[in-house]
């Protein structure tokens, strides 16, 4: 087998992502990234096996980073007995909130792709395991707080399943709309309360600090 020249693999990547932002998934060229990288395309299908996988190369690393933080932060939360939980959710919910947006921030660029430029790939729709994750530890707090036994219904199961992506959904809008990390730490202490007041008033349990 060949040896790899060094230092293709990431000028390719470089400039992947570059081509990426620009056109979108779909639209994105091979021979423009190779071109570009100083390569050919047969280089880049050695290295990365296909399209996809050079777009998998560049986003996949980061979101599995995240997406090991979230669950996590979850997991950390849900150890705690059932009064430190009621006592501390506000305050936990707020700051595992910061950090996955101190996250998104340090790899602005892999979110705009994940966010904008990701149609066509099996990453279009990563929200949802995000949302997944959110919905399952919620019913976990709202058992171990002892909340009402609505909570099991099907218009229950339904509801938090649409405000959890309404909330992931606007979080993210941050990248979208190009706020600086300033101007996103105003949005989503904002956008926290917004969600908090209403989780609350439907449930009507517990209250806000």
């Amino acid at each position: 087998m060949a040896k790899q020249i060094e230092g293709v693999s990431e000028r390719i990547l470089d400039c992947a992502k570059i081509e990426f932002l620009d056109k979108g998934y779909q639209d994105a060229s091979l021979r423009a990234i190779a071109a570009a990288a100083k390569t050919s395309t047969n280089s880049i299908y050695v290295r990365f096996g296909d399209k996809e996988g050079l777009f998998s190369a560049i986003v996949e690393p980061v979101l599995n980073r995240m997406t090991e933080m979230f669950i996590k932060i979850q997991e950390e939360f849900h150890q705690m007995d059932s009064s430190a939980q009621a006592e501390k959710m506000t305050d936990y919910s707020d700051g595992g909130t910061s950090v996955l947006v101190d996250y998104m921030y340090k790899h602005l660029d892999e979110f705009r792709l994940l966010l904008d430029s990701s149609y066509g790939t099996r990453f279009h729709n990563f929200i949802d395991e995000l949302v997944r994750i959110e919905v399952e530890y919620t019913y976990k707090y709202m058992e171990a707080v002892g909340y009402p036994e609505r909570m099991g219904d099907a218009m229950t199961e339904k509801l938090l399943h649409i405000v959890t992506t309404s909330r992931f959904e606007s979080i993210f809008e941050v990248i979208r709309h190009g706020m600086s990390r300033e101007e996103a730490a105003e949005y989503i202490d904002l956008l926290c309360r917004y969600h908090r007041k209403g989780f609350f008033e439907v449930f009507g349990f517990g209250k806000e600090k």
